[in-house]
């Protein structure tokens, strides 16, 4: 498998190397001043907000983008990137794979206080399937879990953001991974049937691993990542139905989070909540093959994919047999075991933005900031970037080197000081011990909602 990726990276590379047009160097002066707000001003869109939830399959929305579109994508986008923001990678530490901060705090902690939102749950995983670079551990030994990890959370509008956008909106964010081409040798090119009553439906083993896995002897996954997100949406759909509110559900998440985006869309659509369902994904792989496809589509959830051309995740599994062979189905017959992608796509080209360097860097292209960078900057498959874009161009640096030097922002800016240690009262550097309600725990995974 591992050959197998390598060769598939070199042939996107060198087919990006002879397709590309890279615009001359442009003198460069910061987009914008430093005092001027870094996000875009939310409409009220409670008039629209069936067809910007994707009623109509986004149709007439995508090309050119309408900025109310493009203010949706970019919010589910900065709620999926808080899953990375808050996770704990570092290996050394004790609680590795946990969340840094308590549902109470999570937004509090990453400057999203105005995103309109309320954390009701967080979510786990673990896997039955050996995936090493899917799920972190600690090398000092977990004091939390030995066997899940942090996977991502529900929330729901609260009373301001749900009289803007027209309806109670329940979102799920599930994190994906920042080792994207390492991970893409852990996708086994299974497929596997997602239903017993329904075989022919099938979805990649690995993912559905993730989703489904549970095991009694674990603390945080007794019931599977699945059946907690479930439980939590029915809940919370339930709490504002009874109170004569709209409710809509919103997937979303990036890389495996938009994989397992689609997974939870399926399984929320057959669990007839009768309520709108929408997944916002980035930068997600193919997930099922033809038949998963027909079987989202029939049961009305819509699926927005956003891609970035140059991004190699996207195009796993079947990077050589995929939705393309539908062409020779008069010749080879349906092919159930083909990957495909579903849902209407946004794409995006790293070669648009004048503040980004358009070297071959698969991290870079595979970035959720780069992403959001992008949108935000799209105006149409015609125009050029809009130099009116909102969103901080330093956010795209975090976790990579994308930002052409010219505007001197460091890479891999994004970390805690000092890697996380601190000098305790002896004057030794030390992993510090969290604050008490920062502390993973599995009653303490969900808040009471009412």
């Amino acid at each position: 498998m591992r050959i197998s990726v390598i060769k598939s990276s070199l042939q996107v590379h060198e087919k990006y190397n002879q397709g590309l047009h890279i615009p001359k160097p442009l003198h460069l002066s910061p987009p914008r001043d430093h005092e001027i707000p870094a996000d875009s001003p939310k409409q009220d869109i409670h008039e629209r907000w069936q067809e910007i939830h994707g009623s109509n399959h986004w149709q007439g929305l995508l090309n050119p983008l309408h900025p109310w579109l493009q203010r949706e994508i970019i919010k589910y986008g900065e709620l999926a990137q808080a899953t990375y923001d808050a996770f704990d990678f570092d290996c050394f530490s004790h609680y590795c794979g946990s969340c840094r901060y308590s549902p109470s705090r999570l937004f509090q902690k990453l400057g999203l206080t105005r995103c309109g939102y309320k954390v009701t749950k967080y979510l786990y995983a673990m896997s039955h399937v050996d995936l090493p670079h899917l799920l972190n551990r600690s090398l000092t030994g977990n004091k939390w879990s030995r066997d899940s990890n942090w996977m991502g959370y529900v929330a729901v509008s609260d009373d301001n953001e749900s009289q803007r956008i027209g309806r109670r909106d329940v979102i799920v964010a599930w994190r994906g991974t920042v080792t994207p081409l390492e991970w893409v040798e852990n996708i086994q090119e299974r497929l596997e049937s997602i239903e017993q009553h329904d075989v022919d439906v099938k979805v990649e083993h690995g993912f559905l691993s993730i989703f489904r896995s549970k095991s009694e002897a674990t603390r945080y996954n007794k019931s599977s990542a699945c059946e907690q997100a479930m439980r939590e949406i029915e809940r919370v759909v339930s709490f504002h139905r009874e109170r004569g509110e709209g409710v809509s559900l919103t997937i979303t998440g990036h890389s495996l989070g938009g994989a397992l985006a689609l997974l939870n869309a399926y399984e929320a659509a057959i669990s007839q909540l009768d309520i709108p369902i929408a997944v916002f994904s980035f930068a997600a792989p193919r997930v099922g093959n033809t038949a998963f496809r027909d079987r989202l589509k029939h049961l009305g959830a819509k699926t927005l994919r956003v891609v970035i051309k140059q991004d190699v995740v996207p195009k796993m599994p079947g990077i050589v047999f995929n939705e393309g062979m539908k062409k020779f189905e008069e010749i080879t017959g349906s092919l159930q075991w083909m990957y495909t992608h579903l849902g209407e796509e946004l794409s995006l080209d790293v070669s648009s933005s004048p503040f980004l360097k358009h070297a071959w860097n698969p991290i870079g292209f595979h970035s959720l900031e780069t992403y959001l960078h992008l949108v935000d900057g799209y105006s149409s498959q015609n125009e050029p970037f809009s130099h009116a874009a909102k969103r901080d161009i330093a956010l795209v640096n975090k976790a990579c080197n994308m930002v052409v030097d010219e505007l001197r922002i460091p890479p891999c800016w994004h970390q805690l000081a000092n890697k996380g240690l601190v000098q305790n009262s002896y004057g030794r550097w030390v992993h510090p011990e969290r604050d008490v309600e920062d502390i993973p725990c599995p009653l303490g995974s969900n808040l009471s909602y009412t």
